[in-house]
C-alpha cells in the first residue's frame, strides 16, 4: 500500500522528524509511523560504499523502519543545518537518542528547536538521563539491565547475573517515550505549546522492576533469583512433560485445589502445610517436585487441554517458529506482510495495539538510504516560498 492513497489513520497529519539510531529511539518512532504519522527519517550522508544505518536489509532494520520516509542531511554543514531547521519549523514532533552533549554540539537541542517552533514536541532517550552524575555516559541495553537490577533477579538461584533474552530496556524506553510524546501532544491541543519529553534506559528499567522494586521500597526485602518460579505466587512455573515443558499458574487457593483435583491428587490441597499461600511458598520445592512427577507422565498437549478444561492457566513453551505457527498468533495477525522493492515479500512484527475501524498494514516499505531527500526538501522549499509570499 503506498503512502499517497492510504486510508485515514489516527495520526494522519502529524509530521515527525526521526533522528534516532540503534533500537530505543526507532522503537518509539515506529509506533508513530505505524499509526499514520508522516515520519521523515534523517540520516547523515554515508561515505562511499558505507551505510551509516548498518545492515539496512537485515531483519532488525527492516522491522524498525517501515512506514517512514528517509532523507540524508549533513547537519554539520551550513546547508544541511539550514534545511533541517526549515523542517523543524513545520514539524510536530522530533525524536532523538543522541548523547546529551552531541545534540548541543550540533545545535539541535531542545532550546535550539523550541526557539524556532514553540509547538514542537521534542522526545529524547538517553542512557541514564539528560544530566546528573551519569548524564554524559553512553547507555546500552545490557548495561541498563545490570545497573537497573534486572539481572540480579533473572536466572536460576545461585546462577549469577543473567540478561533477559530481549533488549527490554531499549524497547521499554521506546514504548514509554511514545506514550510521553502522545501525552504532550494532547496537552498541546489546549496550550498550543510543545514540551521536552525525556526518558532513559535506566529510568525505564527501574520502572519495569515494578512489584520487585516495591518489595524493597516498602518492606526492605531484596528480591533474589527465582528461576522459572514466580517469586511470590506458588505454584507458578515451568514443569516437565513427556515431550517438553509447560507453564502452569495455580497460585490461589481455589486454583491450587482445582489443579490437585484435575491431576488426581485432591489430597494435596488438604495438606495443612499447603492450604495457605504462605505454606506453599515455604514448601515450593516439594510442591514443584510433586507436580513435576505427574506432568512428566503425559505430553504437553494432554496437560494443557486438561488444565484449560478446568480453568487453570497454562500454556506450552514455544520456540520462535512455534510462536508464529500458533493459531492464536496467526489469528491476531502478528506477522505483517511487507513488500520490499529490494527483498520482495517479507513479514515484519505487527503493532500489538488494535483500534476499531483501523486496519494495520505497512503503507511504506522500509526506505532506501536518502530515498526521499529530493521529494522532502523540494516540498520544504515550496512551503517556505509560499510563506515568504504572504
Amino acid at each position: 500500500m503506498d503512502g499517497t492513497h492510504a486510508p485515514a489513520l489516527p495520526l494522519q497529519g502529524l509530521r515527525v522528524l526521526d533522528l534516532t539510531l540503534a533500537r530505543a529511539g526507532p522503537t518509539c518512532v515506529r509506533h508513530l509511523a505505524d499509526w499514520g504519522a508522516d515520519v521523515i527519517r534523517i540520516e547523515p550522508p554515508a561515505a562511499e560504499g558505507e551505510d551509516v544505518a548498518g545492515n539496512r536489509y537485515g531483519p532488525d532494520f527492516q522491522n524498525l523502519h517501515r512506514n517512514k520516509r528517509a532523507i540524508q542531511l549533513d547537519l554539520k554543514s551550513n546547508e544541511g543545518y539550514a534545511a533541517f531547521m526549515r523542517l523543524v519549523a513545520d514539524a510536530d514532533v522530533l525524536v532523538e537518542n543522541m548523547r546529551p552533549t552531541v545534540k548541543h554540539r550540533l545545535k539541535i537541542a531542545w532550546g535550539d528547536v523550541h526557539a524556532v517552533n514553540p509547538r514542537l514536541v521534542y522526545g529524547s532517550i538517553s542512557g541514564f538521563g539528560q544530566d546528573g552524575p551519569y548524564g554524559t555516559r553512553a547507555g546500552l541495553d545490557q548495561i541498563a539491565q545490570g545497573m537497573g537490577g534486572l539481572m540480579s533477579i533473572t536466572g536460576l538461584p545461585g546462577q549469577g547475573p543473567v540478561r533477559v533474552g530481549i533488549p527490554i530496556a531499549d524497547l521499554t524506553a521506546g514504548n514509554m517515550l511514545a506514550f510521553g510524546i502522545m501525552t504532550a501532544l494532547f496537552e498541546r491541543q489546549r496550550t498550543g505549546v510543545g514540551r521536552w519529553v525525556t526518558t532513559s534506559l535506566l529510568e525505564v528499567q527501574v520502572f519495569m522492576l515494578d512489584f520487585q522494586a516495591a518489595r524493597w521500597l516498602m518492606e526492605g526485602d531484596v528480591p533474589q533469583q527465582a528461576g522459572n518460579d514466580h517469586p511470590t505466587s506458588i505454584p507458578t512455573g515451568v514443569f516437565p512433560t513427556q515431550d517438553g515443558h509447560i507453564n502452569i499458574a495455580a497460585s490461589s487457593g481455589r486454583l491450587f485445589a482445582r489443579l490437585c483435583t484435575a491431576m488426581g491428587h485432591a489430597d494435596w490441597a488438604e495438606k495443612p502445610e499447603w492450604k495457605l499461600q504462605t505454606g506453599r511458598s515455604a514448601d515450593r520445592i516439594a510442591i514443584n517436585a510433586a507436580i513435576a512427577a505427574e506432568t512428566v507422565k503425559q505430553p504437553s498437549a494432554y496437560w494443557t487441554a486438561l488444565f484449560e478444561e478446568n480453568g487453570i492457566p497454562c500454556g506450552p513453551i514455544n520456540t520462535i517458529d512455534q510462536v508464529f505457527a500458533d493459531p492464536q498468533v496467526r489469528h491476531l495477525g502478528l506477522a505483517m506482510p511487507m513488500h520490499s522493492p529490494r527483498l520482495g515479500k517479507v513479514e515484519v512484527v505487527a503493532s500489538p495495539v488494535s483500534m476499531s475501524g483501523v486496519t494495520k498494514a505497512v503503507r511504506r516499505p522500509t526506505p532506501e538510504a536518502g530515498e526521499h531527500t529530493a521529494e522532502v526538501l523540494a516540498k520544504v522549499e515550496q512551503e517556505a516560498s509560499a510563506w515568504a509570499a504572504v
